[in-house]
């Protein structure tokens, strides 16, 4: 994934998609230790209103932050990353799943610190899924 050197404002990251399929959902669940009834029972997930399973939301922001990780070249550049889970991604029970892309544009570079500012977009089925999605990322020195 390319990382330019000289990094500035409107810069964008490359897109990314990341399928995520309810064998993702059982392997983040064993991993994480959240077993949530939402994200493996189709029928429970109906009950509280949700349209079918939905993907965990650590797991949603788990995979955006791979993308700026990844664009940064090294996972201990983000400095920072936050966002606000807006909307769910929701997985069907097929061999496809969903799909989860993500984008982002470098919104601000401090060169005193060394730093960016990306502002992160993430989206399932055309709907945007994270708000306030940011990433600080140190860069590399000349």
């Amino acid at each position: 994934m390319s990382h330019p050197e000289a990094v500035e404002v409107g810069d964008a990251l490359p897109a990314r998609t990341f399928p995520v399929t309810r064998a993702d959902l059982v392997r983040y669940a064993g991993a994480s230790g959240d077993f949530n009834v939402i994200h493996w029972n189709e029928r429970v997930a109906r009950e509280v209103g949700l349209p079918d399973v939905i993907a965990h939301g650590m797991l949603t922001m788990a995979l955006v932050g791979r993308a700026v990780s990844e664009w940064a070249r090294d996972p201990t550049a983000v400095s920072d990353f936050s966002v606000r889970f807006t909307r769910p991604v929701v997985v069907p029970d097929d061999e496809v799943g969903a799909t989860l892309e993500v984008g982002g544009t470098v919104s601000a570079v401090d060169p005193e610190a060394g730093t960016a500012r990306i502002d992160l977009v993430a989206s399932s089925g055309g709907v945007t899924v994270l708000g306030r999605a940011r990433a600080t990322v140190r860069l590399p020195r000349p």
